[in-house]
């Protein structure tokens, strides 16, 4: 697949606020029309949740009002044979994700007036999944070699499944993992070496053929999402601007081998959203970038191998209106940039 130029296009992380899927699929292909993305929508059904969405098919989970958890009392020997068997055949069909899931991919993938530059869709990370998913002692399945292996081998199937299905409407895909808890690498609940999260993540990236990106949106060691073969790098501009700066030489390198970065400069929270406007976020986008022209790395280059986002994703967002408007900001900013830069 090409290596794309985004050039600062908006594009979003997933989450909306909505429960209709093709009123939230309309607000996203009315502001994004190179870039736009499925809407995942917890606020509908607590199988959106993103613990939950990719959950489906995973031996032994079992979800039951609000928690999803592993049961090992099942004979978990048959199901984990048949999801080696479907891993090692690529056969990505035998892991949908349903309407039940994800009712905003299925709208998604039904709109026909789509002319867009490329798709994206995403995936929660195994790193993300196999800590918050705990089995019924409460213990999460992460500290399971066989169970964390099998939940990468599952997303993996899930965000095959998922590009697959989106190139139906454009032919380059966008596969975003989603990673929230990697801004816990390091601290004492997170009991994991630099090497095992390397390892899971790689296991999903290998079933991505398009560009694979990875989201953290909080305080992370950068330099070991950078050290992955992810293409895009999206984190949040609006709240931690100056984590990534640390990094300058990682960064660099990075972007000198064709990598993008997803700048998460629109807020997600409707206080900043009422403060904010295109021009006040024009000038925290570039204080933002100014630290790496500092350490050398061309003002141009960001710009041309930039994304614009949200922070996270906008289902926090109390209502459709907030998330509109979260959305023209970003359409409105983008436009702002490529007419001065681009």
């Amino acid at each position: 697949m090409p290596n794309i130029e985004f050039g600062c296009l908006p594009t979003i992380i997933g989450s909306m606020p909505h429960t209709d899927p093709s009123e939230a699929c309309s607000q996203i292909t009315h502001y994004l029309k190179d870039l736009p993305a499925w809407p995942q929508l917890p606020k509908r059904s607590f199988l959106e949740n993103m613990y939950v969405q990719f959950s489906q098919g995973f031996p032994g989970a079992v979800v039951e009002e609000d928690k999803i958890y592993i049961d090992r009392s099942q004979d978990l020997d048959k199901p984990l044979e048949k999801l080696y068997a479907a891993y090692l055949e690529n056969n990505v069909d035998k892991y949908p994700i349903s309407p039940d899931y994800a009712a905003g991919l299925h709208s998604f993938l039904a709109l026909t007036n789509l002319s867009p530059l490329a798709v994206k869709g995403q995936v929660t990370g195994p790193v993300s999944w196999g800590l918050t998913v705990t089995d019924d002692e409460r213990k999460s399945i992460i500290y399971d070699e066989a169970l964390a292996d099998a939940a990468a081998k599952l997303l993996r199937l899930k965000a095959g499944w998922q590009e697959k299905a989106l190139s139906q409407l454009s032919r380059n895909t966008v596969i975003f993992v989603d990673e929230p808890y990697m801004s816990s690498f390091g601290s004492a609940f997170f009991a994991l070496s630099r090497e095992k999260v390397v390892s899971l993540l790689e296991e999903v990236f290998s079933g991505i053929g398009g560009l694979k990106g990875v989201h953290c949106c909080g305080n992370t060691d950068w330099s070991v999402l950078l050290s992955t073969s992810v293409d895009i790098l999206s984190f949040d501009a609006y709240n931690y601007a100056q984590s990534l700066s640390l990094y300058p030489s990682e960064v660099k390198k990075f972007l000198d081998s064709q990598g993008t970065i997803a700048w998460g400069i629109i807020p997600n929270d409707e206080e900043s959203l009422a403060k904010e406007s295109a021009s006040s976020l024009k000038d925290r986008l570039e204080e933002a970038m100014a630290p790496f022209t500092r350490k050398g790395i061309r003002f141009k280059q960001l710009i041309q191998q930039g994304l614009l986002t949200p922070s996270c994703g906008l289902a926090r967002l109390a209502t459709e209106e907030a998330a509109a408007q979260a959305l023209e900001l970003l359409s409105e900013l983008s436009a702002k940039i490529r007419q001065r830069y681009m």
